[in-house]
């Protein structure tokens, strides 16, 4: 308790916003790597995949914030909305190189999204996240209510199950790196179904109180 307690005292003195300038500055980074050619033979591969996977493994930390604070006392709340924020501009930029860079041609990409079923799975998780970024401020909780935009976020299981599909599905034959996610994914699920579905009024008291 007394090592949570610190922990959470530091935290609170911690301001949120340079959360965004590192997720820009590693976007960046990752783009500018595999324009100069560190990201080797097939760099716009490489980088679709980078970006994916940097906002799955972010969805997973979203995820992990209510059982860490139910079983550990160290609250990562404040945190909660930059971390999904984040994981969905990865993913944004994930799809905006698959959509410019790898497709290209325009009317290939609903034929992509229709007859491969991993695009299609990964679009699905990506719609399922659009309108959480789009709700993930004070205005829309105002607007909404706390009950409304708590039912709402619950799509945040739903788009990270989706997610570590479309990974599963992606890869050539069973490959244990996504199968651990999804494994990741799901015990997490299952922990926060014991600390209680859904975000609580103390997250919606939270994101009132997060001005970054």
């Amino acid at each position: 308790m007394a090592i949570s307690s610190s922990l959470n005292s530091a935290f609170r003195r911690v301001p949120t916003w340079p959360l965004y300038i590192l997720c820009a500055a590693h976007l960046s980074g990752l783009f500018y790597s595999a324009a100069t050619g560190g990201m080797g033979p097939e760099p716009i591969k490489a980088l679709e995949h980078a970006y994916g996977e940097m906002g799955l493994k972010l969805l997973v930390v979203t995820l992990a914030v209510t059982p860490l604070r139910k079983y550990t006392g160290v609250s990562l709340l404040k945190f909660r909305r930059a971390l999904g924020l984040s994981a969905f501009f990865y993913i944004a930029a994930h799809l905006a190189v698959w959509l410019v860079l790898d497709v290209q041609v325009i009317s290939r990409i609903w034929d992509d999204i229709v007859k491969r079923p991993y695009i299609t799975v990964g679009m699905a998780g990506f719609a399922t996240l659009l309108p959480l970024a789009l709700t993930s401020n004070n205005m829309s909780l105002r607007k909404m209510g706390a009950a409304s935009w708590r039912k709402l976020h619950r799509l945040t299981y739903l788009a990270a199950l989706l997610g570590g599909a479309h990974y599963i599905m992606l890869v050539k034959g069973l490959q244990l790196e996504p199968l651990v996610y999804m494994a990741v994914i799901l015990g997490l699920l299952a922990a926060r179904g014991r600390a209680g579905l859904g975000v609580s009024s103390d997250s919606a008291r939270q994101l009132r109180k997060n001005r970054s």
